[in-house]
């Protein structure tokens, strides 16, 4: 199984924790709530929900039978079919939840896992937050040092895209600490971003991490 086949079944799994689905919402969840999977097509989500099936994580059942029936006379298609995870299924998808290993800290396997969150331990998380920071500090002292080797030679425009993906991955350190520092303080994100919304001063937050961020061309901010 690919790594991306397998991000995708896990994601489907994570969905159908939450309730039942039939295949055309699964794909409306992956794509409006999971950003990482806008890519992804029938082609590759049936034939990830048949081998679900055929594992024995999920069920197929009939949708609503008079509604579906309506639906299918009317498009002169087949009654959809709902999704549903069982026992085995919800086992598998907690054994893969409590998995923290280099694979859920790459980009992509990161952004599911995350998407979940609400869903794992505390303990999980912050190994999951933690190895991801390490992750993106080592990329972020390869790409330093990629920069300081190859800074003369590139045209203005190169050297900007080169800074500009730096900058992007300092973004998400500083955002993985303030993470990592809630987790550690037993603060819960939700509350926090609702006390935000009620306060009246939605700008403050956003403000004060505007004014903190540095340039990595500036050798003082290191």
């Amino acid at each position: 199984m690919s790594r991306r086949s397998g991000i995708l079944e896990f994601a489907v799994l994570g969905l159908l924790r939450e309730s039942p689905m039939h295949g055309y919402e699964l794909r409306k969840r992956l794509n409006t709530s999971l950003g990482v999977f806008r890519a992804f097509s029938y082609g590759s989500l049936y034939p990830c929900l048949k081998t679900l099936v055929a594992n024995g994580w999920l069920i197929e059942e009939p949708g609503n039978a008079l509604e579906d029936a309506r639906a299918a006379s009317l498009a002169g298609r087949r009654a959809k079919i709902v999704y549903r995870l069982t026992a085995e299924g919800k086992e598998h998808f907690e054994e893969l939840l409590a998995h923290t290993g280099p694979d859920a800290w790459e980009d992509e396997h990161f952004a599911a896992r995350f998407a979940f969150f609400g869903q794992t331990s505390r303990d999980v998380r912050m190994r999951v937050l933690e190895g991801r920071r390490s992750r993106l500090e080592e990329r972020l002292e390869k790409m330093r040092a990629s920069l300081a080797r190859t800074r003369e030679r590139l045209d203005d425009y190169t050297l900007e895209l080169q800074r500009h993906g730096m900058e992007s991955v300092e973004r998400e350190v500083r955002w993985l600490n303030e993470l990592i520092e809630s987790e550690r303080s037993g603060r819960d994100l939700r509350r926090d971003a609702t006390s935000q919304d009620t306060s009246g001063d939605t700008g403050g937050m956003s403000r004060d991490r505007g004014s903190s961020r540095t340039d990595p061309s500036d050798p003082t901010a290191k």
